[in-house]
């Protein structure tokens, strides 16, 4: 089962997504998302002019052989560029593997610890009625958890609102030059609980609740708002402060009860093993296109599991299906599991990847197809050729930088 070649893809059927496909001498292919939102095309070149040379010849059967191989073998460790190619490889290597075996990933996996994987939706609005009248639509299709946000009186923009047009679907990278986003944290602090008060005033208890900061807040400012929220009864709230200054996540501890949630920018297990293994989150979500792939993200999952931290895997329209069908074949197994992030994909992705995966009251699968169950149509990826698109950055007020 030796790799004859391996090719890279890159399309925008709405968004751009990088795909490895690998094949084998027998002809069985199969495929990995190799997407880095904004900085595609880094991923392309480390790929087609670093990893893809490597790998053929090598035994495609040889999985954790080869993860090692280019982890240690290229000395440059880790790192998004780095750790999305390895995710990539892995993930096609999984999908032969399944093909070749004719079992689903998941089986490979050890098999199914549930019967379904819990999603939760995206709902957003420009005012807090509109918001409202979104998280209705979601509740009404069976969605059992939705993250809400909404705009922020008195800034001129507001992160994780959908795009007029779009649907259920929040696409921020959408400009050939990155955007200036406005912030003002007293805004928010403000805010952010008024708004949780009027989701739960309508709806109820009978549904999870979530909100991303998005690495907005300094480490008391993340504190007060966990404190906030606290009679709303949040599922979690995530990435509330820069992950870099992992102590900080300390003190949000010490003064709140809201479950706390971190890691889709995180790219090893080394940079989430001191908040987990301190017990300084709630929810793991790195994701496996961006975290190395089933490989290395099955022993984060494990790490967590030993101390008690769930998983939350970030799922963003940003990554493409095939990471999101790994996602619910990994998530479908692991005993630990919390939640999994799904946001939909813009049209016409759904002429370039053909999924098995399916939603039912609240729940996905990822199915029983052989591999991953995505195929990639490469005649209609090609209609769709890359387009450069940024995501935005967010200043204060007063004009100087602050995290997106």
């Amino acid at each position: 089962m030796k790799i004859a070649s391996a090719d890279v893809i890159v399309t925008c059927p709405g968004r751009n997504y990088v795909t490895l496909k690998i094949t084998t001498e027998d002809g069985v292919t199969g495929i990995g998302d190799a997407t880095l939102n904004g900085r595609e095309l880094s991923v392309v070149s480390y790929l087609r002019d670093h990893v893809c040379p490597l790998l053929v010849g090598r035994d495609a059967g040889r999985i954790n052989d080869i993860w090692q191989y280019l982890y240690r073998g290229a000395y440059w460790r880790r790192g998004p560029v780095t750790m999305t190619a390895i995710a990539a490889v892995d993930c096609a290597l999984w999908d032969i593997l399944g093909k070749v075996t004719g079992q689903p990933v998941h089986r490979l996996l050890g098999g199914a610890a549930r019967d379904g994987v819990m999603i939760y939706g995206h709902a957003s609005g420009g005012t807090i009625d509109e918001l409202l009248d979104d998280v209705a639509g979601y509740l009404d299709q069976g969605y059992k958890a939705v993250r809400v946000q909404a705009a922020v009186p008195g800034l001129d923009s507001t992160y994780g609102l959908h795009h007029p047009g779009t649907g259920h679907t929040y696409e921020p990278a959408d400009a050939a030059m990155p955007s200036d986003n406005a912030w003002h944290t007293p805004y928010y602090l403000d805010f952010a609980p008024k708004m949780m008060k009027a989701v739960r005033d309508r709806f109820g208890y009978d549904f999870h609740l979530l909100h991303d900061v998005h690495h907005r807040l300094s480490p008391l400012e993340a504190a007060q708002l966990g404190k906030s929220l606290e009679p709303y009864r949040m599922f979690w709230i995530e990435d509330a402060t820069p992950a870099e200054d992992q102590e900080a996540f300390r003190t949000i501890r010490q003064h709140t009860t809201t479950p706390l949630a971190v890691g889709e920018v995180f790219n090893s297990i080394w940079d989430c093993q001191y908040l987990i293994g301190n017990r300084l989150i709630d929810y793991i979500r790195t994701s496996v296109s961006h975290t190395g792939g089933i490989t290395h993200l099955r022993k984060i999952f494990d790490l967590a599991d030993l101390h008690g931290v769930r998983t939350g895997s970030h799922g963003a329209g940003d990554l493409s299906p095939v990471s999101f069908a790994a996602a619910l074949h990994l998530d479908l197994t692991v005993p630990n599991f919390g939640i999994q992030e799904y946001m939909g994909h813009l049209d016409p992705a759904g002429e370039v990847f053909k999924t098995s995966y399916t939603f039912e009251d609240g729940y996905m699968h990822p199915g029983d197809a052989p591999g991953l169950g995505v195929e990639i149509d490469e005649e209609a990826a090609a209609r769709y050729p890359y387009e450069p698109r940024y995501l935005p950055v967010n200043r204060r007020l007063d004009g100087s930088m602050h995290d997106w």
